[in-house]
């Protein structure tokens, strides 16, 4: 399976929720689960969740009670399912804070390389090879 290497950043005070890190660079594979959950596809080891996260299914593939395996449908990796992974797997504290549903909240505004992700389709673009994700904060308490 292929991988996808994403340059993601934090700003106007967000990277206080990402371990007060502003720049990560991710390695994410280019097929992920339809289901929205940052469950590791086969290959990868699974990672316990935090708190108020949807427990992460086993590694290996997923068991209908009366058919037996089942498989996992995948879809290319768009930035929904990078705002899930950042969400489970890099935030420290505070998800209310970066995300409201299945989105982001807002007064976030989001870029995908220096371009406002709603006219780049908002979470479904499909994410490329060294594309670059910023999340920035608008919102400053007063």
């Amino acid at each position: 399976m292929s991988t996808i290497t994403v340059k993601v950043e934090f700003g106007g005070g967000l990277e206080l929720l990402f371990g007060n890190k502003r720049s990560h660079s991710i390695s994410l594979p280019s097929s992920v689960p339809t289901d929205k959950t940052t469950a590791p596809l086969n290959s990868e080891s699974p990672q316990p969740p935090k708190s108020n996260d949807l427990p992460l299914p086993l590694n290996g593939p997923n068991r209908d009670s009366t058919n037996g395996p089942v498989e996992a449908k995948t879809k290319p990796l768009d930035v929904q399912y990078l705002m899930h992974y950042l969400r489970a797997r890099l935030l420290t504290e505070r998800p209310e804070l970066f995300m409201e549903g299945d989105t982001v909240r807002p007064g976030i505004l989001v870029l995908i390389n220096d371009t406002d992700w709603e006219l780049e389709g908002e979470g479904a673009y499909e994410i490329s090879d060294g594309d670059e994700i910023v999340f920035i904060s608008t919102l400053h308490g007063g």
